[in-house]
C-alpha cells in the first residue's frame, strides 16, 4: 500500500485525508503513532514484544521478526522508542496491525488547525533549577577549558502537573499540525507511560542498500519579527562556535558510517533546517551499503548515542551527564523509530519529546556545551525549545527560564 515499507509514498489523489485519518485514530495505550517526510504509520495492539537481554538489540528484533515470518505473519514490523542507555529495556513491539498512509506534509487536511488547547491549571517544577543548570554548564565549561573532554550534551527538564487528564491524542494533534514536515510519534514508553513528540533530527533511514543521516547540531530560537529571524538563521550559519559543535557531530557519524558504505556522501558545510521553535545547523548524509543485510536498526545503533545527544568522547560526556544531570534521561536522547523484516526502517533522534503518565508531563531539553558555551545562552536555548510543548498543551512559558 502507498507509504508501507519499502514502497513510495503515492501521488496526490491518494493523500486527501489518507495520512490525517490516522492522525486522527489514534488511541493512547492500544496504538502507536509515527509520521516522518516519508510516510504516516499507525499501528494497533501487540502480537509480540522484543524480548530485553545482552545480545545487541539489532539481533533481537532481527530474531522477532524472523519468527513472525516463520509463523506466517506477512510483513511484520517492529515499532518503538530505544533510550538514551543501550542497556535499559527497550519498549519495541511487533502490532497485530500497521496502516500505512503519504507523510502528513502531503495531506492538505494537516493545514486545519487543531483545536486549542483545553483550559487547564499547570504546576510547572523546572528540574534542576535554571540556575543549578547554568552552574553546571559552567563547570563542564572549565572542565573543556582544562581539556578534560570536547563537548557534552546537558539537558534540564520541566515536571508539568495538571489538574485534570491529559488529552494525549489533542496534545499529539498539536504537535503534528505545527511542524507536519518532521517527526512525530507517541508509543508507550513503559507501563501507564507514553512517549510523545515532534523530533525534527533523523539518525539513520535505510531503504533497500540506500542510507541516510541528518545529524543537527548548532541551533538558535526563533523570532516572531520575520527581520530578527532572517538575522538569526544567517548568524547561526556563520557562528564560529555553532559550526565547530556541528563538525564534531558529523565527524562522529562519518567514522560510524563508513565501515558499512562502499560509498558515503558528507557534503562539506552545513545547511539550515527549521521548526516552529528553532534554526538548527544540518548535513544530510546519504550512502550506499556495502553489505545488505546491514539492517536500519543496526545502523541506528552504531550511531547511538550521537555527540548531538552526548558529547565526545562518549565515555566521559556519559560520565559527565551521570554527574551533573539531577535526573535519568529515560528515553530523552534514545531513538524512536520503525523497522521491518528486510532491514527497512526509520529511527529518529528523541528530542523535543515529553513523557505522559496519568495528569503528568515530564518534558525535556538539553544544548551541547562547548569550551566556548556560556551558561546563559545554554539556559535560553532549552527553554526555547521547551516552547514545543509549553505551546502544545497551553502552559505559561516563564517557567522554562527564559
Amino acid at each position: 500500500m502507498p507509504g508501507g515499507p519499502g514502497r513510495g509514498t503515492g501521488g496526490a489523489v491518494d493523500t486527501v485525508g489518507a495520512a490525517t485519518s490516522l492522525l486522527d485514530a489514534y488511541e493512547p495505550g492500544r496504538a502507536r503513532f509515527f509520521a516522518s517526510p516519508t510516510r504516516t504509520l499507525l499501528a494497533h495492539g501487540v502480537r509480540a514484544e522484543v524480548p530485553h537481554g545482552d545480545t545487541p538489540l539489532a539481533r533481537r528484533v532481527t530474531e522477532t521478526l524472523d519468527a513472525q515470518l516463520l509463523a506466517g505473519h506477512e510483513a511484520p514490523i517492529v515499532v518503538g522508542t530505544v533510550p538514551f542507555d543501550p542497556a535499559a529495556r527497550a519498549e519495541l513491539a511487533v502490532p497485530l496491525a500497521a496502516r500505512w498512509a503519504p507523510p502528513l506534509a502531503d495531506d492538505p487536511l494537516i493545514a486545519l488547525p487543531a483545536a486549542a488547547p483545553a483550559a487547564a491549571r499547570w504546576d510547572i517544577r523546572p528540574v534542576p533549577e535554571p540556575a543549578a543548570y547554568g552552574a553546571s554548564v559552567a563547570e563542564a565549561v572549565r572542565r573543556m577549558k582544562r581539556g578534560d573532554f570536547a563537548k557534552v550534551v546537558l539537558a534540564r527538564t520541566l515536571e508539568l502537573s495538571s489538574d485534570r487528564e491529559l488529552d494525549l491524542p489533542a496534545l499529539l494533534q498539536r504537535l503534528a499540525r505545527r511542524d507536519p514536515a518532521g517527526y512525530t510519534f507517541a508509543v508507550p514508553s513503559g507501563p501507564g507511560r507514553t512517549l510523545l513528540g515532534a523530533s525534527p533530527e533523523l539518525l539513520v533511514s535505510r531503504r533497500g542498500t540506500t542510507l541516510t543521516a541528518n545529524p543537527l547540531a548548532g541551533s538558535t530560537p526563533r523570532s516572531a519579527d520575520l527581520a530578527e529571524d532572517v538575522r538569526r538563521a544567517a548568524a547561526l550559519l556563520q557562528s564560529e562556535k555553532d559550526l565547530h559543535e556541528h563538525a564534531v557531530v558529523v565527524d562522529a557519524v562519518r567514522e560510524a558510517l563508513t565501515p558499512y558504505c562502499r560509498s558515503l556522501d558528507v557534503p562539506e558545510r552545513p545547511t539550515l533546517v527549521r521548526t516552529a521553535a528553532m534554526w538548527h545547523l544540518s548535513t544530510t548524509i546519504g550512502g550506499e551499503l556495502a553489505e545488505p543485510a546491514v539492517s536500519a536498526l543496526e545502523l541506528a545503533s552504531a550511531l547511538h548515542p550521537t555527540p548531538a545527544v552526548c558529547g565526545t568522547p562518549t565515555r566521559t560526556a556519559r560520565d559527565v551527564i551521570g554527574e551533573l544531570e539531577p535526573f535519568d534521561r529515560g528515553h530523552f536522547t534514545g531513538m524512536v523509530g520503525w523497522g521491518d523484516a528486510s532491514g527497512d526502517g526509520e529511527w529518529v533522534v528523541t528530542i523535543r519529546c515529553a513523557e505522559a503518565e496519568e495528569r503528568t508531563l515530564r518534558l525535556y531539553a538539553g544544548a551541547g556545551i562547548v569550551d566556548r558555551s556560556s551558561p546563559e545562552a545554554e539556559t535560553a536555548e532549552t527553554g526555547a525549545k521547551f516552547r514545543t510543548f509549553l505551546d502544545a498543551v497551553g502552559a505559561d512559558h516563564q517557567e522554562a527560564g527564559r
